[in-house]
């Protein structure tokens, strides 16, 4: 049986002459919860664009399912791969129901009308991210929080294999974030989905993801289970900051402390 997942293999990629991955090789395989963390500007949105499909590697190979990324037709892998962006604009007055079906367009042959299954696949979603009430309202009126959320939505409605999120919840509460990663959790656990997702809060990473995937400078760092990789020593050479990891028995997961530091006058 051909073996599922990603496989990048000596992948680098430049903005100008600027590297902003370098010598990538690592293995996805499906059916895991994969964090992405590192520095502002290390190359995290530019590895989920390579893995997405929407750039191509200055050098060296991306596979997904044991064939080459570049010879998946467009339509092809929308079918297999779905993006919650980190910033999402939308210029045309649409209702959130309609921004939602965006994610059954993979599925909805030319001219064709959306079937009976996709309505449902739309109000699924909705229902799941908890914005059925919103179905009417216009994407254009919502706030920053709320169009995450209808991006989410469409995510679950494309209904992929994999999934990437780029800090899909950087807009939203507390409440949201812990909503839309329990959900993610469970699309791992129960349907063997794969999550690929770049996340700024560090203990989110260390309570929901299987591996944990730390990018410095357009290099991989490290990568290992969550609770090996995720220690003092990685934060400090990664981030430059003083950090102390330990179980937390409220949570029933390992979070992270810092020591703060300010320049006293």
């Amino acid at each position: 049986m051909a073996e599922t997942g990603y496989r990048l293999q000596d992948v680098s990629f430049y903005h100008g002459k600027t590297p902003a991955l370098q010598d990538f090789t690592l293995s996805l395989g499906a059916g895991k919860f994969y964090g992405i963390v590192g520095p502002n500007g290390c190359g995290k949105t530019t590895f989920l664009d390579l893995l997405v499909g929407s750039k191509e590697p200055a050098s060296g190979s991306i596979h997904y399912n044991e064939q080459p990324l570049s010879s998946y037709k467009k339509l092809e892998l929308a079918r297999q791969v779905s993006l919650v962006p980190q910033d999402f604009s939308i210029g045309f007055d649409y209702s959130v129901e309609e921004v939602v079906l965006m994610g059954r367009h993979p599925y909805i042959h030319r001219f064709a009308s959306p079937s009976a299954e996709d309505w449902q696949r739309v109000a699924d979603a909705m229902d799941v991210i908890g914005i059925s009430h919103y179905a009417d309202r216009s994407i254009t009126e919502l706030s920053g929080g709320e169009k995450q959320r209808v991006v989410v939505a469409r995510a679950l409605a494309q209904d992929t294999p994999v999934l990437l999120f780029d800090e899909a919840t950087s807009n939203l509460d507390i409440q949201y974030s812990l909503q839309i990663f329990a959900k993610v959790r469970g699309l791992v656990e129960q349907e063997g989905r794969t999550v690929i997702a770049v996340i700024h809060n560090l203990n989110f990473a260390a309570a929901y993801c299987d591996e944990i995937i730390f990018i410095k400078d357009g290099r991989l760092c490290k990568k290992g289970a969550a609770a090996k990789v995720m220690n003092a020593d990685t934060i400090a050479e990664v981030f430059g900051v003083e950090s102390e990891v330990r179980f937390d028995s409220f949570s029933r997961t390992n979070q992270v402390s810092y020591r703060y530091l300010w320049e006293q006058q």
